[in-house]
């Protein structure tokens, strides 16, 4: 769901519960692959285990800061009335412009998950992957319409 009403100033669209959960799990395989490597170091060295228990406690808490930076504060795409800015998406093309740059916008599906493309006037694309969005994707496609309209109004 997005964060705002869009027809208010700015606009963020967060990430799915399900692409936040792959990067919290993302973490936790780095952590134990860290805690695994710093006991090996501390069996090693013959160091305190001590140095394990912190390890850990300022892991868990990372992943607490992690998770709750990625659920309130990151966003995929922020709508703003003079453009838009995209993040998080390797491959998008470009990744922000303002809506007047933007020629039309276009669903798609590329390799089996439905897009929005924008297609820019001076023949940039910005591609964005719906699943990754915290919001239904016909939602999504209406509320990206009504920014573009309301961009190309402001001209």
């Amino acid at each position: 769901m997005s964060a705002q009403d869009p027809q208010q100033q700015t606009v963020d669209y967060r990430l799915a519960p399900l692409v936040t959960a792959r990067f919290v799990g993302l973490y936790l395989v780095m952590l134990a692959v860290l805690v695994f490597a710093a006991t090996a170091v501390v069996f090693a060295t013959g160091w305190s285990g001590d140095i394990l228990l912190v390890l850990a406690l300022v892991g868990l808490v990372g992943l607490g800061g992690a998770g709750w930076w990625l659920r309130t504060h990151a966003y995929v795409l922020r709508a703003t009335p003079d453009g838009y800015t995209v993040r998080m998406i390797r491959g998008a093309g470009v990744k922000a412009a303002r809506w007047t740059q933007v020629e039309d916008a276009v669903t798609t599906t590329i390799h089996d998950e439905p897009c929005v493309v924008l297609r820019l006037k001076d023949g940039g694309t910005t591609t964005i992957p719906v699943s990754v969005l915290a919001v239904d994707n016909d939602q999504f496609v209406v509320e990206l319409q009504q920014h573009l309209q309301r961009g190309h109004r402001l001209k």
